[in-house]
């Protein structure tokens, strides 16, 4: 089983995260911040990842370093969690539609991090969240699993859909890329002999 466990304690955050590659989506999210709890239960669900994350931060000042705390925490566990990604797909993309948004997301899970992100929010808050932290999740994953990530919301109207359909989006790329491959599950993925 592809299981880790990552513990990060910060003066500003304290974060555990679990992860098993090979679950059936179950959760359990607990960050102090509702909408971003939200984004992470629908990555779970539907990368079929289970992932239990937990965190304290400093909400009293924003939510910005308990967002960005848990999207490092939660790169570096699925990246132990892959080890040396043998036998990985290594690449998925999805369209995902969401009422009237349409978000695109492809990966390469290839050791080395990138991030393109293309999307516009209508406002500048889901509820109390600051859309602008949407970004910065996305940003700290990407650079601490090892991937590269192109994420583009192609259109819609509400924020909450757009952001909504960035993490299912991610979520169905994601499935794709870290399951085995029957074909060649003994075997890393690249011409190089190495995923880094």
């Amino acid at each position: 089983m592809r299981i880790a466990e990552i513990s990060r304690k910060t003066t500003e955050t304290g974060v555990s995260v679990t992860v098993n590659l090979d679950g059936t989506g179950t959760y359990r999210v607990k960050t102090g911040v509702g909408f971003f709890d939200h984004m992470i239960e629908q990555l779970a669900r539907h990368s079929l990842i289970d992932i239990t994350l937990e965190a304290d931060g400093d909400l009293h000042i924003d939510d910005h370093h308990t967002v960005e705390d848990c999207g490092i925490a939660l790169g570096e566990a699925v990246a132990k969690a892959l080890g040396e990604r043998k036998g990985i797909r290594r690449y998925g993309s999805c369209d995902l539609a969401m009422d009237e948004a349409l978000s695109r997301c492809a990966i390469d899970v290839s050791g080395r991090s990138y991030l393109v992100f293309k999307a516009t929010f209508p406002t500048a808050k889901i509820g109390t969240f600051d859309t602008e932290l949407v970004r910065e999740w996305f940003q700290a994953f990407a650079m601490n699993a090892g991937i590269t990530l192109h994420i583009e919301s192609a259109h819609g109207a509400n924020s909450h859909h757009i952001a909504e359909s960035c993490f299912k989006a991610l979520a169905r790329a994601l499935r794709d890329a870290v399951e085995i491959d029957p074909r060649q599950k003994d075997r890393i993925p690249s011409t190089k002999g190495t995923l880094v």
